[in-house]
């Protein structure tokens, strides 16, 4: 049987920001949160970070509470039983360096692109096929610093910071500047704003505070057309930016 190994999805859906193309089961952000990341933060808590986005199919990979490691599906599901090759690819890439993820604790995951697979974006991969964006336990995502120190621990790449404050939409697509900066060679989709926050814990202990995630909202550029390199699409072969042995 094909069941999920967390019990449910591995990753839901980041709301959109006012303009932002919007696909089926898409929604859109609280106004009150869209003026938070493009015009003024509420305060000096507000920490906000604009990354690049990227597009790839979303995988995880899994440290389970027994402590072994499983690819997954934004689904929840074991990539190795998906029906498309590029998900075995991601579960083989997983399995084959084990040692790199030991700094997953159990019940965490890496949420993250996998870019083997052109979906409307082509790339001239920099990098490594994964890029992580997040890291979390449970439904709870972890600071950017924690996703940070898993990259430098791991030897992976986050996607590009593009600001560390509130910026407009039309600033963010400025600094992409057309095709980013992780080898596309089409159009970039877009941007994410993270915004986090400095929470008071114990008034009773002068104030302390804990930097969590408030929440995050994306845009994403008008034109994009969903899926224009799938095969599924296009009735044409699969197209690869990268591939297990090494050939693009």
């Amino acid at each position: 049987m094909n069941e999920k190994p967390l019990g449910r999805k591995a990753y839901g859906h980041i709301p959109h920001l006012p303009g932002s193309r919007m696909g089926p089961g898409d929604h859109s952000c609280h106004e009150g949160q869209a003026r938070i990341c493009t015009l003024k933060a509420r305060d000096k808590h507000d920490h906000i970070t604009v990354t690049e986005k990227l597009d790839g199919s979303n995988c995880s990979i899994a440290r389970l509470e027994d402590g072994w490691i499983v690819a997954l599906t934004r689904a929840g599901y074991h990539a190795s039983t998906s029906r498309y090759e590029q998900h075995h690819f991601f579960d083989k890439w997983v399995m084959s360096q084990l040692p790199r993820w030991d700094s997953i604790k159990p019940g965490q995951r890496v949420v993250g692109e996998w870019l083997a697979q052109a979906h409307s974006t082509r790339y001239l991969l920099t990098g490594e096929p994964f890029v992580p964006f997040d890291l979390m336990v449970g439904e709870r995502r972890l600071p950017h610093s924690a996703l940070r120190a898993f990259c430098l621990a791991s030897g992976l790449r986050h996607p590009m910071i593009l600001f560390d404050s509130v910026l407009s939409i039309n600033g963010a697509m400025h600094i992409l500047n057309g095709t980013g900066f992780h080898g596309a060679t089409d159009p970039v989709e877009g941007a994410v704003w993270r915004v986090e926050r400095d929470e008071l814990i114990d008034k009773k202990k002068g104030g302390e505070r804990h930097r969590v995630v408030d929440f995050l909202a994306k845009y994403v550029r008008p034109e994009k057309v969903d899926g224009c390199f799938l095969p599924e699409i296009t009735g044409q072969p699969a197209i690869w930016n990268w591939s297990p042995d090494g050939q693009a």
